[in-house]
């Protein structure tokens, strides 16, 4: 497994929903990748913290613009990103 293809699968990883074959390839990276066993840590931080922070305590601008970030982000990845 290369580093890309660790990064499509890091949301999957986190839940625990890739199958066994995989999620061992992906662990065999992580523990051969500093980069991206630190990319999986503060992606981790990330999700514990975020967690953490109520509906009511986000302004919603800043809301909408990390639900737009992450969307077009999430498309990009995907090749499915308008032109």
């Amino acid at each position: 497994m290369d580093c890309d293809e660790l990064v499509e699968l890091v949301t999957d990883y986190l839940e625990g929903t890739l199958d066994p074959a995989v999620r061992s390839r992906f662990e065999a990276h992580l523990g051969e990748c500093d980069g991206c066993e630190h990319y999986v840590e503060q992606f981790r931080t990330t999700i514990n913290t975020l967690g953490r922070v109520s509906a009511d305590e986000l302004d919603d601008d800043f809301r909408q613009r990390l639900l737009a970030t992450f969307s077009d982000w999430k498309a990009e990845s995907s090749g499915d990103a308008l032109p």
